[in-house]
């Protein structure tokens, strides 16, 4: 009992940060930042409690909770997933139809709370290195992990946004004018956040729990960026890394089991924990599961694209119908009651992901007898004809694009991966051009909120808003 209120006692001050440093300070006395930093770093159990607080702010926060307003949500609207049940709804009809207006609440929401996030991790790093209080071993270790939350907080931003602040302190005075910063110069960062949290962080998780940060679970996101910026060498190597590691982690052959707390396909996940009451459900379970209330369902299109035979119809998506109502949803949460008892964790990475990284960067090295293999790993799974049977002789084209499919069909619902993987590829246009007549190419970001530029006159538009 004493933890728990010791570590509300952090999070309140974190947050009390954060709220001062969001706002206006025209008025304002400033805040004594030192007396702040001493009180929370003064030893090794209370800088630990305060990056506790931050994972319990990622279940909490818009962007990463996977609620309503997440990543995971509108980013799946905004792709070819997951549409409104209500055609007229209003707030996820803008994600839906890729016409977002700059006023959007869920928009600002998925801004806010990711910069929310970016200024805790910020206030851990600034804590850990004015500090004489804590050991080594741990100031090493906690400054890993924030560091590894703040390159993942960008990650997304960027890829989301473009162009946008990079605020790495937490002067209030200096963040309430910043301008943005090139993809490119965030990218940097990201690059440099991971290569150091890799080297700061041992390969063990902590009090085996897959919640927290370790070397490995940097190592798979890295894959995942120098995939995105096509570095197909680098990718190829840190997937293996981890898929390498099978004491750790497996593909396993039950879909049911996936998403359950600590999984061995989990690399990392969030814990509802962070919702700090007796519900210990994901966030996700609720708003996915179809009931007489829900308001989001997966695509006809997608529904379409998947085979009969496929496992991941069965084991991975539901199916509601009532006198009114009649649709598909995602069911990879299967728990979206419980109380006291937590039986799954929000997946953020894991294990199926990396082969399809592997599988693209070999192929794009020209490697399309192991990128055979990794896909089939993933269709063997689901129980669908494999590769090495039906297409041996597939061309590279065609291998790129079956690899994109199994993306789509593996990581539906998950962080809006069919999203980014349109925008990455090239693909929006061709593929969501087709899905709403309003489609433009300058929609592939979303705008800079409103409210945001109405506070920061520094802050730009994104073209087409």
């Amino acid at each position: 009992m004493k933890l728990i209120v010791k570590i509300k006692f952090l999070i309140m001050i974190l947050y009390i940060l954060l709220v001062v440093s969001c706002e206006d300070f025209v008025d304002v006395e400033v805040p004594n930042h030192k007396i702040v930093s001493e009180a929370v770093f003064e030893s090794d159990e209370t800088a630990i409690n305060a990056m506790t607080g931050i994972y319990n702010e990622l279940f909490n926060a818009s962007f990463s909770g996977g609620w309503q307003n997440s990543v995971t949500v509108l980013a799946g609207l905004s792709a070819d997933v997951l549409q409104p049940i209500n055609p007229d709804d209003s707030a996820f009809g803008e994600f839906y139809q890729n016409e977002i207006m700059p006023a959007s609440s869920p928009n600002l929401n998925i801004w806010s709370s990711a910069y929310n996030i970016i200024y805790m991790t910020n206030a851990v790093l600034e804590g850990i290195e004015q500090s004489d209080n804590i050991t080594e071993e741990v100031g090493i270790r906690l400054e890993g992990e924030a560091r590894f939350v703040r390159a993942f907080t960008y990650f997304h931003l960027v890829n989301i946004y473009g162009d946008v602040p990079l605020v790495l302190a937490t002067d209030y005075r200096k963040n309430s004018l910043v301008s943005q910063d090139t993809v490119e110069e965030i990218n940097v960062q990201v690059f440099a956040d991971l290569e150091k949290a890799m080297d700061l962080l041992g390969i063990e998780y902590l009090e085996g729990e897959r919640t927290h940060v370790n070397r490995l679970v940097v190592m798979a996101f890295l894959a995942r960026v120098h995939l995105y910026q096509q570095n197909w060498e680098q990718a190829e190597s840190l997937s293996n890394q981890v898929i390498s590691h099978t004491d750790t982690y497996e593909i396993l052959k039950d879909l049911k089991q996936v998403f359950l707390a600590n999984s061995r396909e989990a690399i990392w996940q969030i814990s509802p924990i962070g919702r700090g009451n007796i519900l210990t459900t994901t966030n996700e379970a609720p708003v996915f599961i179809g009931t007489s209330y829900s308001y989001i369902k997966i695509t006809e299109g997608f529904m379409q694209s998947i085979h009969p035979e496929d496992k991941r119809l069965t084991d991975w998506i539901g199916h509601f119908t009532n006198e009114t109502r009649n649709f598909h949803f995602p069911y990879k949460y299967k728990d979206r009651s419980s109380l006291n008892n937590i039986t799954e964790y929000s997946m953020v990475l894991r294990l199926a992901e990396q082969y399809l990284i592997r599988a693209e960067a070999r192929t794009m090295q020209g490697n399309l007898t192991g990128a055979i293999a990794d896909v089939d790993e993933i269709r063997d799974r689901a129980g669908v004809d494999l590769i090495t049977d039906t297409s041996p002789g597939i061309d590279k084209e065609t291998l790129l694009n079956l690899i994109m499919k199994e993306r789509k069909l593996e990581l539906f619902s998950e962080w809006g991966h069919r999203w980014l993987d349109l925008k990455r590829t090239g693909k929006a246009t061709e593929i969501l051009g087709i899905k709403t007549s309003l489609w433009e190419d300058t929609d592939v970001l979303y705008p800079i909120p409103e409210e945001e530029r109405a506070k920061n006159p520094n802050l730009g538009q994104n073209h087409g808003y």
